[in-house]
């Protein structure tokens, strides 16, 4: 693929000494040029707070209220989230560039929460499609609907705000980011799914029930919770691989999102399968059968985020370590003095 930033037009090309303002480039000069700059900059922040808008109203309507309102689903909900919430640190720890800011990190777990409104709705508009059609149509709806659908929402709660930020300084940063924007989207997910099983058996106190019922939907939740994190990290390290290499800047993020997809996908189309066939094997009771297929597949495909992470930081290393020899050990020409 050609490098569009190499690419200059005929007239540059032959005689760079002219002003070809107008001609065959262009800056911000007249008036006029700078009302272009201020309504496109206008244009591009008023879409993306109607996005964001947008997604907060979905959010407020699919319930995303319902933990600030119940303790105890919050109760419930953070502590489904603290297994995704300890692999985002782990992936932020191992950033061996600068640390990421607070306020860029923050703002991306809230679109994370956010935007999860726009797979909510896209996965129920479309279930029944998929699920008229058994057992393969829901095979094909993880893979077609689901997959896809949530990773590119999750990418976009990062290509919002952080990606935009000069911050955002590293490959690496983008695993950083989807990491967190992961653990947003399952944190919100995580609550929608405990406060569905609440509803069903009528509410709970902060008793017993919370033990019982509410104990078990967040102990699952706390198992699935992981793979959004890792899942999005792969998304997001693809999608900081584009920044830096804009000529090509499409299909690596396509490729980002197709890897982060099938992940997903055949996670969900597996996961009864597999610790059903686990518990068969073992006896084990459907918790923990659950657990160990968890364990195996997210934990397979974490180690495979943990290597592509180490990949970066040993290049960055050995970028570095070059950088300061060549700075301590500097080549003279005897001939020269």
């Amino acid at each position: 693929m050609e490098d569009v930033e190499t690419e200059t037009d005929p007239v540059e090309a032959a005689d760079d000494d002219q002003d070809l303002y107008g001609i065959s480039t262009w800056e911000q000069r007249s008036l006029l040029d700078s009302v272009s700059v201020a309504v496109y900059w206008l244009a591009v922040r008023s879409g993306q707070a109607l996005l964001v808008l947008l997604a907060v109203l979905i959010f407020v309507a699919v319930g995303g209220l319902s933990i600030v309102r119940e303790p105890p689903l919050g109760v419930l909900t953070i502590l489904s989230a603290l297994p995704a919430l300890a692999l985002a640190g782990y992936v932020w720890y191992s950033d061996v560039t600068t640390s990421e800011p607070l306020s860029l990190l923050a703002a991306t777990f809230i679109l994370g929460v956010l935007t999860a409104g726009f797979a909510a709705v896209v996965n129920s508009l479309s279930q029944p499609f998929f699920t008229a059609l058994g057992g393969i149509g829901m095979v094909l709806f993880f893979y077609l609907i689901v997959g896809p659908v949530e990773e590119s929402v999750k990418l976009l709660a990062v290509r919002l705000y952080a990606y935009n930020d000069d911050r955002f300084a590293a490959v690496i940063d983008g695993a950083v980011y989807g990491a967190v924007a992961g653990l947003g989207f399952a944190t919100i997910e995580n609550a929608i799914y405990i406060s569905g099983v609440v509803g069903e058996v009528g509410g709970l106190s902060l008793g017993l029930d919370l033990i019982g019922t509410g104990g078990d939907i967040t102990a699952t939740r706390a198992l699935a919770g992981p793979g959004h994190v890792v899942y999005s990290s792969f998304a997001g390290y693809y999608l900081g691989l584009a920044k830096f290499n804009p000529e090509n800047r499409g299909p690596i993020i396509v490729k980002g999102l197709i890897v982060a997809a099938l992940i997903h996908a055949t996670y969900n189309a597996t996961v009864g399968i597999g610790s059903g066939l686990i518990q068969t094997a073992t006896g084990l009771p459907q918790l923990s059968a659950f657990f160990v297929y968890v364990l195996l597949y997210v934990g397979g495909f974490g180690y495979l985020l943990y290597r592509k992470i180490q990949q970066y930081n040993d290049a960055h290393q050995t970028a570095h370590s070059n950088e300061t020899d060549e700075r301590e050990d500097p080549v003279i020409d005897a001939e020269t003095e």
